[in-house]
């Protein structure tokens, strides 16, 4: 009887602990994380260019950049999987906006484009921007890459620009399984909007998440970039 006394406060303590516990092991992990490296410095932005007279631009915001070229229309499956997957996810968080460059020429199948996407709601934080050839070639090269834009000044990758025009990426992509079997690192610097599998679980469900957690604990001054930095310092290292 005295046994059955002490061995219902017991497991009643130790039901009640180890949530608590729990929660303590996960505080120091959740404030650790490795934030999204930079990969390449100093990207330009639209105020750099002479082609444009655009208000939009690319610091003080977290941007998803992608170039459409002179037939922005033909990109259709590749800015419906962005809409989708990244911008109706993000659409409305601080400072965040999707740009993509266009060429001078190509107002009506920009203008056709933008309906198609924006059937069921505006694209209030989608801009298009028209660069001449020159300007976007100058544009594409500020930013690291292995790609090269095709015939029509386009790509079907985007990239992360940061508030301080800081792209973002990976320097190590692999894989756990790549990881374990010891296999070279390869980066990630773009992200290819064709690979619904990338978009949904790189870009939006890690990359994008994490520098959005970054820019929060910035606001609340419990940023850390110590490590970021030794992170960033390890990739260029590693290149």
């Amino acid at each position: 009887m005295q046994l059955n006394k002490i061995k219902k406060p017991a497991i009643l303590s130790v039901l009640f602990f180890l949530p608590v516990i729990f929660l303590l092991f996960l505080y120091p992990s959740t404030n650790n994380y490795n934030p999204l490296p930079i990969v390449k410095n100093q990207v330009l932005d639209f105020s750099n260019l002479m082609s444009t007279q655009t208000n939009v631009q690319l610091k003080e915001h977290i941007t998803v950049l992608g170039f459409l070229g002179t037939d922005p229309e033909s990109k259709i499956v590749e800015t419906s999987n962005l809409k989708e997957l990244i911008y109706d996810k993000f659409q409305g968080f601080k400072k965040f906006q999707v740009v993509m460059v266009v060429a001078n020429n190509a107002e009506d199948k920009t203008e056709r484009l933008t309906k198609e996407l924006s059937k069921f709601e505006p694209l209030k934080y989608w801009n298009f921007v028209n660069l001449d050839s020159l300007d976007t070639v100058k544009l594409f090269n500020s930013l690291k890459s292995s790609l090269v834009l095709d015939n029509n000044q386009a790509t079907n990758n985007v990239f992360i620009i940061d508030k301080d025009l800081n792209q973002r990426g990976r320097f190590d992509d692999r894989n756990k399984r790549e990881i374990k079997l010891n296999q070279i690192e390869y980066p990630l610097y773009s992200y290819d909007c064709t690979m619904v599998s990338e978009l949904k679980n790189k870009m939006a469900a890690e990359d994008l998440r994490v520098l959005f957690t970054e820019y929060r604990q910035k606001r609340k001054g419990e940023f850390n970039s110590t490590t970021r930095r030794a992170d960033d310092l390890k990739g260029a290292t590693n290149e």
